[in-house]
């Protein structure tokens, strides 16, 4: 079954990030039939590969539809979900879901200084877009701990190139961030996505492209 969700999953550019099994003494969520979930797959993304599939379903859809991406994700999870008998939940659910969570036990990864997972691979350009809840328990192999990068970047350079220094170790200035993408210096924010994960020397090969970083940062600053 595994590898039919990885062909349905990877029609939209889609990929599976692991997963696990819940502990019988775990609140698991429920699963489709309301039943507690056994074990969950989480879905998403390295590089920008969903990105074309995106932008063809968005023209098809009303230009004031709001959250678009999650819309897309929504749909495509779901109706992988439906095809093999899962439930499917969204990092943007409400009640959240613990999504850094299962991520950090389904992959082995650790966050970066920018609180983005970092990836053994895919560095800070992947994503996770939804999980498949299923009632059953599904044979996983144990996920193996991954090489932390960010122990051997001595020089930090993701905590270097901002220059209002919104990311520091003592975490992430939210409003002068925002402030400053909204602002009149913010036109390379705006326009290539933030400049400290851009200035991350690991997994470039799967950074997204400059337009994919410009839609996210209007997003996240309501542009």
């Amino acid at each position: 079954m595994i590898g039919e969700i990885t062909a349905a999953l990877g029609a939209n550019g889609l990929i599976l990030r692991g997963g696990f099994l819940f502990p019988h003494h775990d609140g698991a969520p429920h699963g489709v039939s309301g039943a507690p979930a056994k074990s969950v797959l989480l879905v998403g993304q390295a590089s920008a590969a969903p990105w074309p599939h995106f932008l063809r379903w968005r023209e098809e859809q009303p230009q004031a539809i709001a959250n678009p991406l999650d819309n897309w994700s929504r749909q495509v999870i779901g109706a992988v979900a439906e095809k093999f008998g899962a439930r499917a939940v969204s990092p943007s659910d409400k009640p959240y879901l613990p999504f850094q969570q299962w991520a950090v036990r389904a992959e082995g990864l650790k966050p970066s200084p920018l609180g983005i997972l970092m990836h053994p691979q895919y560095g800070l350009w992947h994503a996770y877009r939804g999980a498949l809840l299923f009632e059953e328990e599904i044979a996983l192999p144990e996920p193996c701990e991954a090489i932390h990068l960010c122990d051997a970047c001595v020089e930090k350079p993701c905590l270097k190139s901002c220059p209002i220094d919104a990311y520091s170790t003592e975490g992430f200035a939210y409003q002068p961030c925002l402030a400053h993408v909204r602002g009149a210096n913010g036109g390379p924010c705006r326009t290539g996505g933030c400049l400290d994960r851009n200035a991350c020397p690991y997994g470039t090969s799967y950074r997204y492209p400059a337009e994919v970083q410009a839609f996210h940062m209007a997003a996240f600053a309501g542009l």
